[in-house]
């Protein structure tokens, strides 16, 4: 018989990661960030800065021990209080990615073939497939195929019940779910099967492109700074495309489509609906939908720069505040690995001297 999850009351715990990019745009607030800050009024909540899985696309030591801790700083200024919640750099725990060892001997190879972002970015290829990258120009490495163990380690290690995350990440997540299964089936209850924490977030799209996501990887041109200055988000919004062509009745173009999206996510549902309602009956003026987004989004990025520049006096030891963090983390992680390598049958951990083993002699 399978083992069950004993019964608790207590809400499921919270945890989800943060690539470390320098800048934090509109789109991963509104997407995640802002989502992240509320959870931390319901529950216990622990987010991660993940630079080990950024490792994969970094070819700069330097930048990201930098874009690391610039995400720490911006994930506090964003409304993430460390006093409440456990927000880390994923690499200040090592015990993660000795978990993700041991989770890995429960993977098949068959799991990780199949996840599509690894399929696509491997098709990328010249041959078009991961097999042929036989030179550094078609290089793909093999922490592509392996990150979701690392990502589901990162999660189970704080046993969390539920993640936040987006439709693109749903089958990494089943990943995590089936291992803690299977763990749990083979060697005794460890794991709670994380669930999908369901949000109503708004998909943020580039304003020069919005048929695709924001993103930093496109270019300054399509994505907006959380901390940007007043100048840059008017002109951004100024020269973001309306209009795709001819539309069917009742439907809103991309364009228009993603503004309304912005206004309503800085707060002013009412009024994007009131002028989705002009522009279906053909009265929207365009400059005043510009205009009234691009006020919206500089007085958050003001608000915003105005909380970041007090992070940075309030903390005044901000290595001293990441080593705290990475101290709490490691004593909830190391606390599931210690139960892990016992349930699975292998040694604890050397304390820096000789092991006396009894039991035989070579005489």
């Amino acid at each position: 018989m399978t083992p069950t999850a004993p019964s608790s009351t207590r809400p499921a715990r919270v945890y989800s990661g943060i690539q470390p990019t320098a800048v934090m745009t509109i789109g991963n607030y509104f997407g995640a960030v802002k989502n992240w800050a509320r959870l931390q009024d319901e529950r216990e909540c622990v987010y991660c800065v993940v630079d080990l899985h950024a490792l994969i696309g970094s070819g700069d030591p330097a930048g990201l021990r930098r874009a690391s801790r610039e995400m720490f700083v911006s994930l506090l200024a964003a409304g993430i209080d460390p006093d409440r919640t456990t927000v880390y750099i994923q690499s200040t725990v090592p015990e993660q990615t000795e978990l993700c060892w041991l989770l890995a001997t429960l993977t098949s190879l068959g799991d990780l073939g199949r996840m599509t972002q690894f399929k696509e970015k491997s098709a990328l290829l010249p041959g078009g497939a991961a097999e042929s990258a036989t030179d550094e120009g078609s290089f793909v490495s093999a922490g592509l195929l392996f990150y979701p163990v690392l990502q589901a380690a990162d999660i189970l290690a704080y046993r969390a019940g539920c993640v936040p995350v987006g439709q693109d990440q749903s089958q990494h997540l089943e990943l995590s779910r089936g291992l803690a299964r299977r763990f749990n089936g083979r060697f005794g209850f460890l794991f709670p099967e994380p669930e999908t924490l369901l949000a109503r977030i708004p998909k943020v799209m580039s304003t020069a492109d919005p048929t695709r996501k924001m993103s930093k990887s496109l270019g300054p041109r399509h994505y907006i700074g959380l901390f940007e200055d007043e100048d840059s988000v008017r002109r951004k919004i100024r020269s973001a495309v309306t209009d795709s062509g001819v539309m069917p009745s009742g439907r809103t173009s991309p364009g228009i489509a993603n503004l309304l999206t912005l206004l309503g996510a800085c707060g002013h549902e009412d009024e994007a609906a009131a002028m989705r309602d002009d522009y279906l009956a053909g009265t929207l003026r365009y400059v005043d939908l510009k205009g009234r987004t691009a006020d919206a989004l500089v007085a958050l990025t003001s608000e915003m720069r105005d909380r970041r520049a007090d992070v940075l006096r309030r903390e005044t030891d901000l290595d001293a505040r990441i080593m705290e963090m990475a101290e709490r983390a490691r004593s909830m992680a190391g606390e599931t690995l210690e139960r892990a390598r016992d349930l699975m049958g292998v040694y604890p951990p050397g304390r820096g001297r000789p092991v006396a083993l009894s039991g035989g002699s070579d005489g």
